[in-house]
């Protein structure tokens, strides 16, 4: 079921990545739901998913700082 999650917010992100206000959004929502490893799955899986669009990639930090509370 956890991973079922994971994938399921990597879909979200990937819909709603038009958006930094939304993509913000949904990236805090992730935070509550995923496990702690996933999370650290999320950062580099962000990373990559950002490369190609850099007015997303100001998202890295509040992903980095969250790491750090785990």
């Amino acid at each position: 079921m956890a991973r079922a999650m994971f994938e399921y917010t990597k879909t979200v992100l990937e819909k709603v990545s038009f958006s930094l206000d939304l993509f913000k959004k949904e990236l805090e929502k992730a935070f509550e739901r995923l496990l702690p490893y996933e999370v650290k799955e999320l950062y580099f899986w962000l990373q990559e998913f950002t490369q190609s669009k850099p007015e997303l990639q100001k998202c890295l930090p509040l992903i980095e700082n969250s790491k750090r509370s785990l």
